[in-house]
Parts: C-alpha cells; sequence; structure tokens
C-alpha cells in the first residue's frame, strides 16, 4: 500500500514524539511491504517565527492532498502567558480542523495493568475500564462568534451548534457503540444550555436508528464525577467541543500516564492523528517524552487506512514495552529509559517480528543494549 502522510512535528517536545513515530512508521513499512512517503510542513508557534501565521496556506494544501496527518505537539510559553497577542499556536489547529472537516475528535480510554500502579485512582476503579470519547470538533464556543468591548470590559463567546453537526458526530458515535459495548452516554448540560437541548433531543431522535445500542444521558458536571468514581461504567461518551476537550482530559490521568493516549481526528475522507497531550515545552531535547502516546496514535492511522493486522502490532509492541518496563520517567521516576530509545526498541521489535528482547542492567549506559 502507498500513501501520502503530511507530518506536522510542530513545538516543544513535538520533533522528539514524532521522530519516534516515523521509526515505527518504517517499521511497519519494512515488515509489511507498505510504503510511506512522508511530507513535512510546519504549525505552531515554529511557524509564526518562520512565517507570522501559525499555519501557511501552503501547508494546508499538502494536509489536504494527503491521506494522513500525523501530529506530534504544538504551544509555546510565550503565546501562553501574553493574553494580548493576536496571533497564536492552537489557530493554526483549529484553522486546520475546520479546512480539513475534521468534525470527530476520538479519543480511546483504556488502562495497562503494567502501569496500574501508577493511576491515582485506586486498583479497584481501574477494573474493566475500556471506553471511547467521541468529541464533536469544529462547532461550538471555539468556532463560535467572539467579541470584545472596545475598552476592554466585557467580553463573549458565541456556542452554536446545527442539526446537521450534531447529527454528523452521533452516528459516528453509535456506529461505534454497536461493535462495542453498545452503550452510549451523552454529556451535555441540558439543564441550564439551549445548544445542549437541541443535542438531547437530535441525540434521541438519531438512537431510533439503533434501537440495540442503550442510551442515556450525563450532565457534564456530574460525568466529571463518574469518570474518576466509575470509569468501568462507560462505554461510548458522545460529547461537544468544550466538555469533550475538559472531560477527555480528566480521564487521561486514569491511565497513569496523559503519554499513553492517542486520538484521531476525522471527517468524511480526512485524518489527523495526535497524541492527546500538548507540547511540554519544559522537556524540550531533553530525551524524556513519552513517545507511546504518539505511537498508539499511529495505530490508529492505520486502523484509518483499513490496515487493522498493522495497527495490532503497534499494540501489541506497547503492551510488550510496557511489560518490560521500557518506560520513560514520566511512568517510572526511578529507572527511567530515553524517548529515543523507547522509540528505537519499539519499532526494531516490530521490525523483528515481535522477536526482540533487551538487557535491562543497572547502569545508565547498558539501557536499551539489545541481543
Amino acid at each position: 500500500m502507498k500513501k501520502q502522510i503530511a507530518v506536522i512535528k510542530g513545538d516543544g517536545i513535538g520533533p522528539e514524539i514524532v521522530n519516534q513515530a516515523e521509526k515505527v512508521l518504517a517499521a511497519i513499512s519494512f515488515r509489511f511491504d507498505h510504503s510511506f512517503q512522508l511530507k513535512y510542513v510546519d504549525m505552531g508557534a515554529c511557524a509564526i517565527e518562520k512565517f507570522g501565521v501559525p499555519i501557511t496556506d501552503e501547508a494546508l494544501d499538502i494536509c489536504k492532498e494527503s491521506d494522513a496527518v500525523l501530529l506530534g505537539a504544538i504551544g509555546d510559553p510565550k503565546f501562553d502567558n501574553d493574553p494580548t497577542l493576536k496571533v497564536r499556536p492552537e489557530q493554526g489547529l483549529l484553522k486546520l480542523r475546520k479546512e480539513l472537516g475534521l468534525y470527530a475528535n476520538i479519543r480511546p480510554i483504556a488502562t495497562y495493568k503494567e502501569v496500574e500502579e501508577f493511576s491515582p485512582l485506586k486498583t479497584d476503579r481501574l477494573k474493566d475500564v475500556d471506553f471511547v470519547i467521541y468529541r464533536e470538533l469544529i462547532g461550538g464556543i471555539y468556532f463560535g462568534e467572539k467579541k470584545l468591548a472596545e475598552n476592554g470590559s466585557e467580553a463573549s463567546d458565541l456556542c452554536s451548534y446545527s442539526v446537521e453537526q450534531i447529527e454528523a458526530i452521533t452516528r459516528r458515535a453509535f456506529e461505534a457503540a454497536m461493535v462495542r459495548k453498545k452503550h452510549l452516554t451523552l454529556v451535555d448540560k441540558a439543564n441550564v444550555l439551549e445548544t445542549s437541548r437541541l443535542w438531547r433531543k437530535e441525540v434521541t431522535r438519531i438512537s431510533a436508528d439503533y434501537p440495540e445500542v442503550k442510551l442515556d444521558f450525563l450532565f457534564v458536571d456530574n460525568a466529571a464525577m463518574q469518570v474518576i468514581q466509575a470509569p468501568g461504567s462507560f462505554d461510548v461518551i458522545l460529547t461537544e467541543n468544550m466538555f469533550g476537550d475538559i472531560i477527555s482530559d480528566l480521564a487521561s490521568v486514569i491511565t497513569g500516564s496523559i503519554g499513553l493516549l492517542p486520538s484521531a481526528s476525522l471527517g468524511d475522507s480526512n485524518g489527523l492523528f495526535e497524541p492527546i497531550h500538548g507540547s511540554y515545552p519544559q522537556a524540550k531535547n531533553l530525551d524524556i517524552a513519552n513517545p507511546k502516546a504518539t505511537i498508539l496514535s499511529v495505530a490508529m492511522m492505520m486502523d484509518h487506512f483499513g490496515l487493522n493486522q498493522e495497527a495490532t502490532v503497534i499494540r501489541n509492541a506497547i503492551k510488550w514495552a510496557l511489560k518490560e518496563k521500557l518506560t520513560t520517567q514520566d511512568i517510572d521516576a526511578e529507572n527511567p529509559y530515553g524517548c529515543n530509545i523507547v522509540g528505537d526498541l519499539i519499532a526494531q521489535y516490530i521490525e523483528e517480528n515481535d522477536s526482540v528482547t533487551f538487557n535491562r542492567r543497572n547502569s545508565e549506559e547498558s539501557k536499551g543494549v539489545l541481543i
């Protein structure tokens, strides 16, 4: 199979984690005889510094022409800490999502026994945790009209949704529930917000086409509590843009590290794949970033291409790495491995048909020695 992939390394740790994902793509290419052509574009703070905008029209065109987009992370403190700036890295990502029509953000949340001890939740609450969040991505308050009074004393952000926007993401979520545990939970604030009441009405209407799926509703504040108190009770969570942003980040703590969680943003044809975490600028160039979420995002990309065996191979490689305690400092602060070594070993495990072993020795110099 031949595919063109637009690669956006981005800011902070973005280049480091994407480099590891590229190793995995190369290993998959070698093992399964695929051809992945990578085209590099800039987005985020790095693009602002080079071109004065968070993403150029040329970069957008390359992304549109590609079969998928692989993204590291964007963001920089010099933009985050100055509210007066008009041009920001995140504007590039919002524009990319809008231009590619990426209305469905999919974030799987699953626990791994090998790292349960690092979760802030008690072990009994981690049993049977395996759910997925379907977040509408190009509507709502993030894309609504924004106003600021001339004297700076008042501001507003409009939250707006159409029936068409709601239906597009809702049908995707129901289809996912049909092949999972047939349970969908709509998270909203229908006791207060008119947009949430529209969501409830439309989701209820569409549910008639999926009679096998159990549908229930939770207000977002209650949902936040239940995600922590009873995460195993969820199957598919469906929600709007801002609620999804918050709930998915909250859910990320369940696994023990946000560095284990991938995501896919899909439209009718395009797809963007990225870890859910940010650019972590404090760790830039220190070789301590966790690349596993980015690598798992590549697995989601393989699913998008219809390469399900390849996706399974990648996920099994991650499980092997966790079983062998091949982890970065966010998971094991006492005896961590570097980002590059983790990427090297996972890629080699894939390339060598799941047969790589390595010597784990006490000295820092011997880490990652292959046998």
